[in-house]
């Protein structure tokens, strides 16, 4: 049987009201993007566009942050009480990929 090669090595198992959340969450982006596009192909304002383009934006910061918040309650958390310092790494690490 051939093993099954992962992309992350680390996963999470989610409570599916948090699950459901991000899905909710990404779908009203996915959906914002797609507006952008239609827009761009219609030929809309500039302006209009970038407005479109901030709102979006705005979505996928708030995303991040629900996300970090509930990483940091539970994983990072959890990795520290079980003595892994490496945790706190690679958290400083992905706050300053957010915070370019």
């Amino acid at each position: 049987m051939e093993e099954k090669k992962e992309c992350c090595p680390k996963t999470k198992e989610r409570p599916q009201e948090e699950y459901k959340d991000m899905i909710r969450r990404l779908n009203r982006i996915e959906g914002q993007v797609r507006g952008i596009k239609r827009m761009v192909e219609e030929n809309v304002y500039c302006t209009d566009i970038l407005v479109q383009v901030a709102a979006v934006n705005a979505a996928l910061n708030s995303f991040n942050k629900v996300l970090l918040a509930n990483h940091m309650k539970t994983c990072v958390v959890k990795d520290i009480r079980e003595g892994k310092e490496e945790t706190v790494d690679e958290l400083l690490g992905i706050l300053k990929k957010l915070m370019k």
